[in-house]
């Protein structure tokens, strides 16, 4: 790290936190890495269980309902206790969540895995509800945003990784039978296809055992730590329900989490549906639309790094406002445009997305003191609120072509993303307007 950057870690009496700032951005990786190695498990245990499109879904309704539920007992969790508390309880239901993967292959039963997710994502929502406030609190407040901007940084690393784990340890590995031949299989040789079925089965848990030992080796590293206790001004000790109260009166944070859902959305809504507007409107196969995806999510992390460079000349809300209208613009792009154009603007897309949750989260929590830590909780439960859009926009893409062969119902879709970037926008310029 060059020296002239070390000043975002130094709070006002000089205390360096460089070296815990490395050790909690580590898992911003950790969650980047179960976010986007859980995605393709929808489509894997709907071919091997042979399930239906609803209740193979169940997976991500189960992966982020554990950011719903346990988002705010963690926060009030870390408000009694401390942050590094609130990190090993994360840390110990991620590494058991993911451990629970090995009996509920075994019993070969998809309730078993969804709470196995659930119990995962309950450790994620305790991490990423105490990690952000800390992160904000390790030097002034004034170098925050940015501070947040970095750690943010490795959360897309984390989720190449996964989509890369994903692809290549884990569905290419599954065997090759279809749906019909599976289907098949199930009427006339059942030994076998439950024998396929366990194969299958334990190609998806092995990637998750392996993850779960490395998670539970953070948790013994984090354990031995020492971690400084937020230095956090104007720190203020009351009840959980004095705190919401003044939460709920500030009209920032308020508008913060609301902004928050709709980038939440925003990202679900493009980077799911990315591989069906390449398939009905270009032609390509799943695989190669995947590949665009991955180049998307490329963008998004070189984006982070230069835009966390760019706050150090830029207002944040400034920045994101000029982000969120790009966004728009690009969105625009791939509603309008055909062909190549059309999924290049919809890549493009990401380089505009990957400032916005930490620096909505900095804006959102600034000034708070001890009131972040329940402040986060809000925050955090907008990732799960976020997962409301993309059923709504799959609900248009259903829907038959609406204006002739000139534009079909997936570039029609793209409105909803279209319309939480004026959100975002208007979130950002308001900022900007009240900060004057």
């Amino acid at each position: 790290m060059a020296s002239s950057q070390t000043h975002l870690f130094r709070d006002a009496g000089g205390k360096n936190y460089l070296t815990p700032f490395i050790l909690v951005t580590s898992l911003f990786a950790l969650w980047g890495f179960a976010n986007d190695i859980t995605n393709p498990m929808v489509a894997a245990f709907k071919n091997i269980l042979l399930i239906t499109n609803f209740e193979s879904s169940l997976v991500q309704f189960a992966f982020y309902g554990g950011y719903c539920c346990m988002a705010i007992p963690a926060a009030i969790f870390i408000k009694r206790y401390s942050y590094k508390k609130g990190i090993l309880v994360g840390l110990g239901l991620y590494a058991g969540g993911c451990l629970l993967f090995i009996p509920a292959g075994n019993a070969m039963a998809f309730w078993a895995f969804l709470m196995a997710y659930f119990v995962m994502t309950c450790g994620l929502a305790f991490l990423e509800t105490t990690s952000n406030p800390y992160i904000l609190s390790m030097g002034t407040e004034a170098t925050a945003t940015r501070r947040l901007n970095l750690a943010q940084a490795f959360n897309p690393i984390g989720s190449l990784t996964g989509m890369l784990i994903a692809k290549e340890f884990i569905l290419a590995r599954l065997n090759p039978a279809t749906e019909a031949e599976r289907l098949t299989l199930r009427s006339q040789a059942p030994d076998t296809f439950a024998a396929v079925q366990q194969a299958d089965l334990a190609t998806v848990s092995t990637p998750y055992l392996i993850l779960g030992t490395v998670v539970a080796a953070f948790f013994v590293l984090f354990a031995l730590a020492r971690l400084p206790k937020a230095a956090a001004a104007g720190e203020r000790s009351s009840s959980s329900r004095a705190t919401a109260r003044r939460l709920f009166a500030n009209r920032r944070y308020v508008l913060s989490v609301v902004a928050q859902i709709f980038y939440v959305g925003v990202q679900i809504m493009v980077w799911t549906f990315i591989i069906q507007y390449a398939e009905h409107e270009l032609g390509l196969s799943k695989a190669a639309a995947q590949g665009y995806n991955m180049a998307a999510m490329g963008i998004f992390v070189t984006s982070r790094f230069i835009c966390t460079f760019l706050l150090k000349y830029i207002k944040p809300s400034v920045l994101l406002t000029a982000l969120a209208v790009g966004g728009g613009a690009f969105t625009l792009g791939a509603i309008a445009l055909h062909g190549m154009a059309g999924l290049y603007s919809l890549v493009a897309v990401s380089a505009c997305m990957s400032l916005m949750f930490p620096t909505i989260y900095g804006i959102a929590l600034k000034g708070l003191g001890d009131d972040a830590k329940l402040a986060s909780a809000g925050l955090i439960v907008a990732i799960g609120g976020g997962c409301l859009m993309p059923p709504l926009q799959g609900l248009l893409i259903d829907k038959a072509t609406w204006f002739g062969s000139a534009l079909s119902s997936v570039r029609v879709s793209f409105v909803l993303p279209l319309l939480c970037f004026v959100v975002i926008a208007a979130f950002g310029w308001w900022v900007k307007k009240s900060e004057v």
